[in-house]
């Protein structure tokens, strides 16, 4: 039988892993990004939406973006797991996104631009 101050370690132990990204890295490799999206809320269009209040936030949901049916519809909303898994490989996350990114192959660099994310798009 697990006992709860045993989960709660656990619990603990994980989250602390999902925010030991190197926010430094992470606008380094933010630069594969910039000439699509602005960390800053309510800039003007770029070639995708920008990312200000990113966390939270359901997907398709920037007024004035023109998103594909697809993420529209996905339901997704945007937190470390689901930014991860899709920019891991964004057309194997949401078939029939717009997205024109093959992927951040290393856990280490998404974890990394997450934590750079975190910071930038409050």
């Amino acid at each position: 039988m697990i006992r709860p101050a045993t989960v709660m370690f656990i619990a603990l132990i994980g989250s602390s892993q999902a925010l030991a990204g190197d926010a430094d890295n992470g606008k380094r490799l933010f630069n594969q990004c910039v000439s699509c999206h602005s960390v800053v809320a309510n800039t003007p269009k770029k070639v995708g939406p920008h990312l200000g209040g990113l966390f939270g936030r359901k997907a398709g949901s920037v007024a004035d973006f023109a998103y594909s049916k697809a993420l529209k519809d996905s339901g997704v909303v945007w937190n470390e797991e689901t930014v991860a898994h899709y920019i891991s490989r964004p057309s194997d996350f949401i078939k029939g996104g717009k997205m024109a990114y093959a992927g951040m192959r290393k856990d280490s660099d998404r974890d990394d631009l997450i934590a750079y994310l975190k910071e930038a798009t409050k």
